[in-house]
């Protein structure tokens, strides 16, 4: 403790950055807690930081009253006047604590004189060792907050920047990264599967985010994030970064598939083309540090139904509806771009719901056709239902069930042709088809029955015991128009079998075989009864091609109908 301070507090403050004040203070306290500890918690003390010396002097307050109560902080007016000291009642007496080694002969002289009120020389020796400890430890600390300071000061600034290091090991699975002045994580959740990396790799990232805590700044790097995507497009783009062209959003699946939207402010200036750069240098660039994610850049809308359009790119889209109650829009696409506009396991569409903030519902347009078809077609069947009323509906955007069903009665009374009797029948009886069809009733009209044609009758020619030709489906195929076994087996396009019995195409496939396997028994059975016989109830010629039916390929009978594809926003 011989050694002054000032020198010790002037360096570190130079050298670290550390406030002169701050520093002091923090020895003030420090000296001060530790000699509560080694003179007793219960005297009242003070430390203050001599500036001169260069060292933290110590002090003891002791208070002049009638009766003493505490006596480690009190005297009486007799025992102050015996010791020679000029006070009075309520006085508050300040003595300097001497611990140093410097102050020894201090010391001696003080514990002469008020010894028996200071009640300090047992402990006098042993706090000056503490002291000096003390002043270590609190500089040693204070270095060490201080410089966790500045490093979490220096990178705070850069949350949200790109930042590149050297991979150092692994915890975890957790990536540790050498920025050089601080150690970085590369978690687990923020790392693209299908990269690896080896120590001594460099990697570039994402300043994610930057935390306090007890061992020092925690920096959390991404390679994940959006922000990384954009964040190169700003270095390889000299508009970007001039502000001429404007990244507005992007979605990634990191490691797969990205796309940005970009828009310019300058009329002049074709963001897409600034993005791509001559042959496509500056999107490449980005592509080779991403390790192949394809990039899909698209113009930004103000308009939004054009900038789903546009994001669901490359895909072409025929016909939007949008609600903006749910925040939703339905696509239309024709029917050879409808596995383009989904993407493989519907990332396309997935991509574009999140660059849009859109649910997006896409169909293709046969599909529509064949629900608007379905939809028209039951809505006729309706009592009092005319099909001036169903073209008036169709011609103002009302296309589905659903949408009629939803609709208010005064809304629907407000169309010209339609009175509020009829939005009332119109309204009940879209939630009545519609309930229906949810429990898996076919809604469509029947077909006409031939003349002289009996459902029991055809229906007892079928086998019993053939799942594929249950009584659901006889039924289905009789409301589609396919009376007979015969006509089932004649049948040479599963797709359009499954499309007018409302069968999966799997099950239609089934069907089909079944009916022809069935044909195939009952003439067998009516030449063993009767040699030579022909069986009746269809053309022979037509049941005998029923009967061999040629290969089909196995994996046609499991690709799915074109449907639609649905994807939350």
């Amino acid at each position: 403790m011989e050694l002054n301070l000032n020198h010790v507090i002037e360096q570190v403050a130079k050298d670290k950055g550390i406030d002169r004040e701050a520093l002091q203070e923090t020895l003030e306290q420090a000296i001060l807690q530790a000699a509560k500890k080694v003179f007793g918690a219960e005297r009242e003390i003070e430390a203050q930081y001599n500036v001169d010396e260069g060292v933290v002097e110590l002090f003891q307050i002791i208070r002049v009253t009638d009766e003493i109560a505490d006596p480690f902080n009190e005297l009486t007016l007799e025992e102050a006047e015996e010791h020679g000291l000029d006070a009075e009642l309520g006085d508050e007496l300040l003595f300097q604590i001497f611990y140093l080694p410097k102050d020894e002969k201090k010391a001696r002289e003080q514990d002469e004189r008020y010894g028996d009120i200071l009640q300090l020389r047992a402990q006098r020796g042993a706090f000056g060792r503490i002291a000096a400890q003390t002043a270590k430890q609190v500089i040693t600390q204070r270095i060490r907050e201080a410089e966790r300071d500045n490093v979490f000061s220096e990178y705070i600034d850069r949350k949200g920047e790109l930042i590149t290091g050297i991979v150092r090991r692994f915890e975890r699975g957790n990536i540790i990264v050498d920025l050089g002045r601080a150690e970085a994580i590369l978690p687990v959740r923020e790392q693209v599967p299908r990269e690896t990396y080896r120590p001594g790799d460099r990697v570039q990232a994402y300043v994610l985010d930057v935390q306090r805590n007890v061992k020092g700044p925690q920096i959390v790097l991404s390679r994940t994030s959006p922000g990384l995507l954009i964040k190169l497009f700003e270095m390889e783009v000299p508009e970007i970064y001039e502000g001429i062209v404007r990244i507005e959003t992007a979605a990634r699946e990191p490691g797969s598939r990205a796309k940005i939207a970009v828009s310019s402010r300058d009329p002049d200036v074709d963001p897409v083309g600034a993005c791509v750069g001559m042959k496509g240098s500056r999107v490449q660039a980005v592509v080779q540090e991403l390790r192949g994610e394809k990039i899909d850049i698209v113009p930004y809308s103000e308009d939004p139904a054009r900038f789903v359009c546009n994001a669901i790119q490359p895909a072409e889209v025929s016909r939007v509806f949008i609600d903006e109650d749910t925040f939703t829009m339905e696509l239309i696409v024709p029917d050879d771009q409808l596995s383009q506009a989904i993407g493989r396991r519907g990332q396309n569409v997935r991509l574009a719901s999140q660059l849009t903030g859109w649910k997006i519902d896409i169909h293709s347009e046969s599909k529509i056709l064949e629900l608007e078809e379905e939809a028209r077609l039951a809505l006729m069947a309706l009592d009092g239902v005319t099909e001036e009323h169903v073209d008036t509906l169709w011609r103002l955007g009302y296309r589905s069930l659903e949408h009629i069903a939803q609709t208010e009665e005064e809304e629907l009374a407000n169309i010209p042709g339609i009175t509020g009797a009829d939005a009332e029948r119109i309204r009940a009886g879209a939630e009545d088809l519609l309930a229906r069809k949810e429990a898996g009733e076919d809604i469509r009209p029947s077909a006409p029955l031939p003349e002289g044609y009996d459902p029991e009758i055809e229906w007892n020619r079928w086998p019993m015991d053939v799942e594929a030709l249950g009584r659901g489906v006889f039924d289905r195929c009789v409301r589609a128009g396919r009376f007979t076994l015969e006509d089932i087996a004649a049948e040479e396009s599963p797709e359009a079998f499954a499309k007018t019995t409302g069968l999966d195409i799997e099950r239609a496939v089934q069907t089909i075989y079944a009916a022809r396997e069935a044909l195939a028994a009952l003439r067998a059975a009516a030449a063993e009864a009767v040699p030579g016989a022909q069986l009746t109830g269809g053309a022979p010629s037509e049941a005998d091609e029923a009967a061999t039916p040629a290969e089909t390929d196995a994996s046609e009978a499991a690709t799915p109908s074109e449907g639609g594809s649905e994807v939350g926003g």
